[in-house]
């Protein structure tokens, strides 16, 4: 009985894998006598055949183990719009790319960006390098806030004190808050308190610029160089201290929304007035000089600055319901010429506002089909063998809510880039590829594609266990 069972599994095993190859060694077992040698090294020759044929070599000799994939993938992503157009500006269905000409700018360089994302939506010389002026002092303030070192007092040295014009007048050896100083830097645009405030922070002005390139490098800026706190003119062994307006507009972004300081930020900087003593008590009064967020009631931060090298530039912030907006200007006129920059500011927030509206990606759009694996195992029996596995995927730390600012000429798409092959076996939360969201072709937001569960890889112990596996339950099965 039992010796029919073996046959009946033998015969079962045709639908396994390529049992073409090992026809003849079947026929060959059928007419074996029931003596158990004979019978032993028959199943023991067949297996072997089978083993040869279930696990094809390459070139070098090497187990195959994986499955050539579709590489790239490339769809529309399927969009909802968070906020109503406003009336009478963008036309709905606005195919045609509206522009705005840069000869209606007073800035030689420029940039608008969505605050969500920090893709650019206007530029106009956006990536050349060029001197800021004090609009370095949103990164001094930022800094400064992220450290912690608010409530402690700061004595003032000889350089602090030696700082030009515009400043507070401080003393060598003279104490204040720090906090009290970070609202004479972004108010009023104290040269000394910008240094007092970075020797404080880090011992140094070199080594706390250091730390406003190394925080300017994660952000991502790719033409930034510091080389003084507070924006005046300066060079040294890498360079002269500059930086590009898409950059500062993403210096700005992470102040305004994206730091764990930036409330503190705002609420600094939308501060009309303050008044504050030094350790000794003789009171100060400073004044905001950003009349900017008397212009625009969506208008949230700022910082204006200039030199003499820089001319009037300007970096600001704005949000429209949940709309985020952030500009830079450099180099916007020189005197008499100090009102260019209001001008500029209102012309790219208009043209931001009128024609880039918030959108949100449908819940579908994070949604990854399986993915078919050769020669793989989940369970370990014969069941899976010589077919393929199903791998479930999933993306790595995903938002939420992706949103992003969208005009009706963007085409929104996502695409999938699988690596070339999957080499099994393969762990749970192995990165498989890449995902990236593309508005009107630019890279929004791109995760990882990993695998949800492990899948083995078929190898010679493997198989035997389930070809013990099957004649165990198969004889148990007779009994």
């Amino acid at each position: 009985m039992i010796w029919n069972n073996h046959i009946y599994f033998v015969r079962n095993m045709y639908g396994y894998f390529f049992m073409r190859k090992c026809r003849r060694f079947y026929k060959i077992l059928q007419r074996i006598d029931r003596n158990k040698a004979a019978r032993g090294v028959g199943i023991a020759m067949l297996t072997l055949c089978l083993l040869a044929a279930a696990f094809p070599r390459n070139c070098n000799g090497q187990i195959l183990t994986h499955q050539n994939l579709v590489q790239k993938e490339t769809r529309q992503i399927e969009t909802k719009q968070i906020e109503t157009k406003q009336k009478g500006v963008a036309q709905e269905g606005q195919t045609q790319k509206v522009e705005l000409p840069e000869s209606e700018l007073y800035s030689k360089a420029c940039a608008l960006i969505d605050g969500e994302s920090g893709r650019l939506l206007y530029g106009k010389n956006e990536l050349d390098g060029m001197a800021n002026a004090s609009t370095t002092k949103i990164m001094t303030c930022i800094l400064a806030l992220e450290s912690g070192m608010c409530d402690e007092a700061v004595t003032v040295t000889a350089n602090a004190a030696a700082q030009p014009k515009v400043h507070l007048g401080m003393r060598e050896n003279e104490q204040f808050y720090l906090k009290d100083l970070l609202y004479g830097l972004m108010l009023e645009s104290y040269n000394d308190c910008a240094v007092a405030i970075a020797e404080h922070v880090s011992g140094s002005v070199e080594e706390f610029v250091k730390l406003m390139n190394e925080k300017a490098e994660k952000l991502g800026c790719e033409d930034t160089h510091f080389v003084t706190p507070n924006g005046l003119d300066g060079e040294d062994e890498e360079g002269e201290h500059h930086t590009t307006a898409y950059d500062l507009c993403l210096i700005m972004r992470y102040c305004a929304w994206e730091s764990d300081a930036s409330e503190e930020f705002l609420a600094l900087t939308q501060t009309k007035n303050y008044s504050f003593c030094d350790l000794e008590g003789q009171s100060f009064s400073v004044y905001n000089h950003n009349s900017f967020l008397d212009m625009m009631d969506t208008a949230i931060t700022g910082k204006t600055g200039f030199t003499s090298k820089a001319g009037y530039c300007y970096v600001a912030a704005v949000e429209d319901g949940q709309r985020k907006y952030c500009i830079a200007l450099l180099a916007c006129g020189w005197p008499d010429n100090k009102n260019y920059k209001w001008e500029d500011a209102k012309k790219l927030f208009a043209y931001g506002c009128d024609y880039y509206h918030l959108y949100q990606a449908e819940e579908s759009a994070l949604d990854l089909l399986p993915i078919e694996v050769g020669s793989g195992v989940k369970t370990g029996t014969l069941e899976e063998w010589g077919k393929r596995s199903s791998l479930k995927l999933y993306v790595d730390n995903g938002p939420e809510d992706m949103l992003f600012l969208k005009a009706d000429w963007d085409d929104a798409m996502i695409q999938k880039e699988f690596v070339n092959h999957v080499a099994l076996p393969v762990e749970e939360g192995d990165v498989l590829g890449k995902i990236y969201y593309r508005i009107g072709g630019e890279i929004l937001y791109s995760y990882d594609i990993c695998a949800a569960e492990e899948i083995k890889e078929w190898n010679f112990p493997a198989f035997l266990r389930a070809l013990w596996q099957e004649f165990t339950l198969a004889s148990q099965s007779e009994m």
